[in-house]
């Protein structure tokens, strides 16, 4: 029960695009499971198991059991955060909101297609989704609040190792550890003054009389918004980035700002509706491009840097900590990662982690050798350039300690973390008010748990 509980809890915990396609469709559909005022549809159970069907090749006895218990558990958590009033970051949830519609986009190849798909308005499935990443996110800082203080020895480890059976061990496929080095090109003050007055003619424009939203639909570089006439829906505060924030809250309705710059570019932006701390606006954006003499400068950083490495004046670790530009990669002294979990050994086939880019450029490096400067787009479309260092390879092999440690030391954790949920959660329960559909208590879940 424990093993299958704590296969659920992991897969259960990001939402696959394949779950927004399946809101589209009909189905006959019912509450299975009321949590005090939180809600499971009969639907949610099927899309839930549908993706777990969609990863795992051979899934455990009595698996809509185990669905079924890790909701009720998300939903026990929900509940308790609002009595706990445990607060959700709001900022965080625009962010991820933004990364997931951009990978929705990404898939469809624009917005264009993908609202003609779903039927629905980029602004539209943007208020489906969030009450669903509020509710994980409300979830994930419950779990890391039960859990944080969990951790696991060595011996813990090699106990949890040997008690896996032989012949259950997984093959796993070959694995690298790469890491980066990377430098945004500065871009010029003249080329931030100009799109700053490309957007101030925008706003003649739109002041004699052109439309706010056929200019951002055309020249907006934020595509998510671009397709609504740049319309981003309704924030409240604390929601977007500083200085736009304060750009909203000193506009009356329908007044147009000046440029505002910010980490994503150059803003022209319009406040639509305000009410108390909450409100929608609209804008576009524009990102200065680095010149080529801009990238010419950024490539004689990197290649001075990558002299020091050849020449083992600085260790390739210590100029990632100190000169690189990307700070997730560059907290791991460069390493690239995967994000659920931390994990730096990649598997090499895995190009939605390791990036297209950096796959074809392993196939020309050997393990311990350091490419060029290579130019680059970042996912979010910055132009940038980056040193790379092919630090491992680990070929095809079954699962042992001494090639994947990291990874059953974080297996254990886990087991030890769905252990101390399974308490929490027979503690929890009774303080708050369950109630289960006959038909879909058949598993006996409460008691299971």
């Amino acid at each position: 029960m424990k093993k299958a509980f704590l296969i659920c809890t992991l897969l259960l915990a990001v939402l696959s695009f394949h779950q927004l396609q399946a809101q589209q469709t009909a189905t006959v559909d019912k509450i299975i499971v009321r949590v005090n005022g939180e809600i499971i549809l009969k639907s949610d159970l099927e899309k839930a198991y549908l993706q777990v069907a969609e990863q795992e090749k051979a899934l455990p006895p009595n698996i809509n059991c185990y669905l079924l218990q890790q909701l009720i558990v998300n939903k026990v958590m929900v509940a308790k955060a609002e009595i706990d009033s445990v607060q959700t970051d709001k900022v965080r949830v625009t962010m991820e909101l933004d990364r997931r519609m951009g990978y929705f986009i990404g898939q469809f190849g624009s917005p264009e297609k993908l609202e003609k798909s779903l039927g629905k308005t980029i602004s539209q499935l943007k208020e489906e989704l969030r009450p669903q990443i509020e509710e994980q996110m409300t979830v994930q800082t419950m779990r890391k609040k039960i859990t944080d203080e969990v951790k696991v020895t060595p011996r813990q480890v090699k106990k949890f190792f040997s008690e896996i059976p032989k012949d259950s061990l997984p093959f796993l496929p070959a694995e690298v550890e790469v890491a980066q080095i990377v430098h945004f090109p500065k871009v010029s003050k003249s080329e931030k003054e100009r799109a700053k007055a490309q957007l101030r003619a925008f706003k003649e424009q739109i002041l004699k009389g052109e439309k706010f939203e056929e200019l951002a639909s055309k020249n907006s570089e934020d595509l998510g918004s671009a397709a609504q006439g740049g319309d981003l829906g309704w924030h409240g505060r604390g929601e977007l980035v500083p200085p736009f924030e304060a750009a909203v809250f000193s506009l009356e309705p329908m007044q147009i700002s000046e440029p505002v710059e910010s980490d994503f570019g150059v803003h022209l932006i319009q406040l639509l509706e305000r009410q108390g701390n909450r409100h929608r606006s609209r804008h576009i954006l524009l990102r200065p491009k680095p010149t080529e003499k801009d990238i010419s400068n950024a490539k004689a950083f990197l290649d001075s840097i990558h002299t020091l490495i050849e020449k083992d004046s600085i260790k390739f670790e210590d100029a990632a900590r100190q000169f690189s530009d990307d700070k997730p990669t560059r907290a791991k002294a460069g390493k690239l990662h995967n994000p659920e979990n931390g994990e730096t050994k990649i598997p090499v086939d895995n190009t939605d982690l390791l990036g297209y880019g950096v796959y074809m450029t392993l196939e020309t490096m050997k393990v311990g050798e350091f490419s060029k400067p290579l130019e680059y787009r970042t996912p979010d479309e910055k132009q940038a350039l980056r040193i790379l260092y092919y630090v491992s390879r680990v070929p095809p092999h079954y699962m042992n300690t001494k090639d994947d440690w990291q990874k059953i030391n974080m297996m254990a954790e886990e087991e030890n973390k769905a252990s101390l949920l399974m308490k929490w959660f027979e503690k929890a329960k009774k303080e708050v008010f369950i109630d289960i559909d006959e038909e879909f208590n058949t598993c006996d879940l409460l008691k299971s748990l």
